[in-house]
């Protein structure tokens, strides 16, 4: 391959990986059951198919779906669909089917799993979950960059997710806010968001949302952004605006 060639070529590679996670396609995390217990049979994969089919279908007009299907309690899937309240339907449909299709390829034997992506979240599991905070699944991700005055920073960040929380949970009927505050050092702003999956009471998103709140000075002090995103609900922050609408 001439020099040239090569270049073009890892220039497209380039171009393919940045678009992927512009659009949200590459997973943020994700994770299967894997004791005996929870082998999935015939009967609960096929349930589980249909179930994912028919939440693929609900969830892009409302950006939340969820469900369950099958004939006895042991081969009965419970799954539940989020798209991030900033996400078009069309995006939204597209992170659907690719998470549906990513998190069977993924977890093919699994009666529980979940998936999450920048733009949506996908999980399933053999028992009814539904109403219930998610204490299990949680990731965390975050800025490499530091603040200049990470004391201040860290209260601010708290004051905006807190409110925002407070909005999310009682004033919202998505269980989703977003904004942003000034910063009192220069022209820097700071943004962020929270989302409840719509399951939640408005009391069990703020709990959930006040308790991934809590664990960023602990995760991230001091940095630039970061995100804690959970099985029920999901805290973000950044000091440019990253809300898609």
């Amino acid at each position: 391959m001439s020099p040239s060639r090569l270049t073009s070529s890892l220039y497209l590679l380039a171009f393919a990986l940045l678009l992927q996670n512009v659009l949200g396609y590459d997973p943020l995390f994700r994770k299967c059951s894997s004791t005996t217990n929870s082998t999935a049979t015939r009967s609960y994969k096929t349930s589980l198919s249909v179930l994912m089919g028919s939440i693929n279908q609900l969830a892009p007009a409302e950006g939340f779906a969820l469900g369950s299907l099958g004939q006895n309690n042991l081969d009965r899937p419970y799954g539940l669909f989020l798209c991030r309240g900033d996400v078009s339907s069309s995006d939204c449909r597209t992170c659907a089917v690719i998470a549906a299709r990513e998190i069977r390829k993924s977890c093919p034997n699994s009666k529980r799993a979940i998936i999450a992506y920048d733009n949506c979240l996908l999980k399933y599991s053999d028992t009814d979950f539904f109403g219930q905070i998610d204490y299990e699944n949680k990731f965390y991700m975050w800025n490499v960059n530091n603040v200049s005055n990470p004391v201040l920073f860290t209260e601010k960040t708290i004051e905006l997710l807190s409110q925002l929380a407070t909005k999310a949970s009682y004033n919202s009927t998505k269980l989703y806010a977003a904004g942003e505050m000034d910063l009192p050092e220069g022209s820097m702003k700071l943004y962020g968001m929270t989302h409840c999956t719509r399951d939640l009471s408005s009391a069990d998103c703020k709990k959930c949302l006040d308790g991934a709140i809590g664990e960023l000075p602990r995760i991230a002090y001091g940095k630039e952004g970061a995100r804690v995103i959970g099985g029920s609900c999901m805290v973000i922050y950044e000091i440019y605006p990253f809300v898609k609408a």
